[in-house]
Formats: C-alpha cells, sequence, structure tokens
C-alpha cells in the first residue's frame, strides 16, 4: 500500500484509502466492565448521532475507500436502528462485522441481520466460565454468551471470540480456548489489556504478574498448534513486559478511522486519551477531508514526527513509534517514543510501574452509572 499518495482531487500527501471503519454506534452498555477502554466520560444517548447521520457517514466512508466497517460501542444492539444501518452498510458493498457482548442478540434478531447482510459476529467474553465471567462483566451475561456463540453457528457466520487478559483472568487462558472451541469459534483473540479510558483507572488491579505471562505463553503456543487449520488464535502480547512496542494499527491514521457516537471521527480508537489533539467531528466536515487534511490524522503519519531516536532506528517501519497514545498517557507528550520501548530514555517510567505490582492488587473498580452511563 502506497502511502505517499496524495488524495483524489489534490491536497497533501498523506494516506491511501482507509480499508476499515470502527463505528462506535453507542456507549451505552449493559457490561460493567473494569478493563473497559471507552473514555471515562461516556457519549449519553442525547448526543448519539442519529440514524440519517450514520448512514451518511457509511456512505462517505465507502466513498474514500472503506471496504470492512465493524459495529461496536459499548453495544450496538442499544441502537433499535442497527438493522437499517446493517442493510445500508451492507448495500454499500462492505463487510459487515458486529462486536457485540450477546446479550440482547435473540434468534429473530439475528436471523433479521442476516438477512439484511451481516458478515460475522465478534462476541466478547469475560471469563471461561459463568462464575468468573458474571463477576467480571458485573451481570448475569455468561450463559448468554454461550446461546448467542449457538445462534450465530446455527445461522452460519464466522465467529471470533475476544477474551481480554488481565490479573483477574489471566489463570483462565486454557479455558478460554476450552471455551471457544466449544463455541465453534473459528478465531480467538486473546487480548491483554490496554491502557486506556475506565481500564487505565484500574490499571494497577489489571496489570498481569510476570509468572501469569510465562505461564500462559507455553498454553496458547500448543493450542496454535493443536488447532492449527481449525481455529486461529491471535495473542496479543502486554504491552509493557515487551522490549519494543506493539505496531500501533499499522501506523496512525494508515488503514482504519474510527467514528464515536457523537461523530467525533479519530485516527485511532484511543485518540481521544489525547488531550492535546483537536478532533474534528463528520457532522461539521466531511470525512474525506478529515481522512486526508485532518490536523489529528496527519499529526502522527509517516516519520516526519519522530524524535531523532526513532527516524533513526531500524524499527522504525516495524512499530512506527509504538503507541501515541500509550506515550502521552505517560509522558505528556504524543510525539516522545513510546515508553515501552527499552531504547527510549524514559523506559524506567514504565519499569516503575512493572516494580511497583503489588502481591495484593487493589479491588477492580467496574464500570457503572457514576462512571457517566445513561
Amino acid at each position: 500500500m502506497d502511502l505517499t499518495t496524495a488524495p483524489p482531487g489534490g491536497g497533501p500527501a498523506a494516506a491511501a484509502p482507509p480499508l476499515g471503519l470502527l463505528a462506535e454506534l453507542t456507549h451505552r452498555c449493559p457490561l460493567h466492565c473494569a478493563y473497559c477502554s471507552n473514555p471515562l466520560e461516556l457519549i449519553e444517548r442525547e448526543r448519539e448521532l442519529t440514524t440519517g447521520q450514520w448512514l451518511e457517514v457509511f456512505t462517505q466512508a465507502r466513498e474514500i475507500g472503506v471496504l470492512q466497517v465493524h459495529l461496536s460501542g459499548g453495544e450496538p444492539l442499544a441502537r433499535p436502528d442497527l438493522p437499517e444501518i446493517v442493510s445500508h452498510v451492507s448495500g454499500l458493498g462492505c463487510y459487515v462485522n458486529l462486536v457485540t457482548s450477546g446479550l440482547g442478540l435473540t434468534e429473530a434478531r439475528l436471523a433479521d441481520l442476516v438477512e439484511r447482510g451481516l458478515d460475522n459476529v465478534q462476541l466478547s467474553v469475560q471469563g471461561a466460565d459463568a462464575a468468573r465471567g458474571d463477576r467480571l462483566a458485573g451481570a448475569k451475561a455468561h450463559h448468554h454468551k454461550i446461546a448467542a456463540a449457538a445462534l450465530v453457528r446455527k445461522h452460519g457466520l464466522p465467529l471470533t471470540v475476544n477474551a481480554v487478559l488481565h490479573r483477574a483472568n489471566h489463570d483462565q487462558v486454557a479455558g478460554f480456548i476450552d471455551l471457544a472451541t466449544s463455541m465453534g469459534a473459528d478465531r480467538l483473540e486473546l487480548a491483554n489489556t490496554q491502557y486506556y479510558g475506565w481500564a487505565l483507572r484500574n490499571r494497577e488491579a489489571l496489570m498481569p504478574t510476570r509468572e501469569q505471562l510465562a505461564a500462559a505463553e507455553p498454553v496458547v503456543r500448543a493450542a496454535m498448534e493443536r488447532l492449527k487449520g481449525t481455529m486461529e488464535i491471535v495473542y496479543v502480547l502486554a504491552d509493557y513486559y515487551e522490549p519494543y512496542p506493539k505496531p500501533c494499527m499499522h501506523g496512525w491514521g494508515a488503514i482504519q478511522l474510527t467514528v464515536a457516537p457523537d461523530g467525533s471521527v479519530l485516527p485511532c480508537p484511543a485518540a481521544g486519551a489525547i488531550t492535546t489533539l483537536e478532533l474534528d467531528n463528520v457532522t461539521e466536515k466531511p470525512l474525506s477531508e478529515i481522512w486526508y487534511e485532518s490536523g489529528s490524522f496527519n499529526a502522527y503519519r509517516g516519520e516526519e514526527w519522530m524524535p531523532d531516536l526513532c527516524r533513526s532506528c531500524d524499527r522504525r517501519s516495524v512499530d512506527h513509534g509504538g503507541c501515541r497514545c500509550q506515550a502521552f498517557l505517560l509522558t505528556g507528550d504524543a510525539a516522545a517514543t513510546d515508553p515501552v520501548c527499552s531504547r527510549s530514555d524514559r523506559r524506567g517510567t514504565v519499569d516503575l510501574l512493572l516494580a511497583g505490582i503489588s502481591p495484593n492488587p487493589p479491588e477492580l473498580v467496574m464500570r457503572g452509572p457514576a462512571a457517566g452511563r445513561r
């Protein structure tokens, strides 16, 4: 993909057309997960884009090249207009993925969505069994997830199971693999927590220990080999423990964009964490202008923004300088080398956090009405 192609009609050389759109239809959610990466201040229902506005967003997204649309939230099933949205997105020729907790997914609703063009379902699980799952979800949700998975398989859709790993469930890695297998999942994502939004508030309680990570690695590696050709397993490592940062979204504003419930457009799902970044809104500017020309999307594209350490590094095209949101949250400077990197002069910030992990972590603070949920 050529990242130096100028946009149609002129404009600054910036990025190729986007491939994917993450549409956060709402922040409303029946779960109260302590690792939620959505902002501390959730967008209320009254500020959500209307049906007509969302349909226009998807039309504009397709016009600039988007082929994959991920309908997420919160819980997208909380939007009564979800069927109309799926019909519209599918009609544009896009691949439609529903990212859901499974709560509210009935036989009738799924059958309707499938008929309207839904292509894939990504189902979250919080624990490998009902007791742990319900406790970590803050709701009696686990049995709904089992039922939702069965419905997805009944209707012949591909199923991705997503488990966010942290200190309170890392011992269940083998159980998550067994659960996804029993659900008939085509893909399992075992993703260690990213510390943004509400999850950042719970970082001390969520961070796994070195012992937990060491125990999980051979289990995951063996399962990948055992289930090859049957179920794909993706293991997202615990960032703070790694010598180099992960390649963030294949680079800032490179292949995907996110639209928040109120129409704010973000170069990555967590970009709202960078308080110095001015975000544009799709109700005020065309999506094409935001993608190609906005200050927020061009802030950290390419390599010109990088500090000398990153610009001269042989890994600069591998990890793109690391995560801008993480750099901001740990240093106050979104243009800094990601402190996770062992070559960063601020790596000590991360090492102090790791050294401070307590054998008796604090209680998880669950997301709830006091956090701004409506």
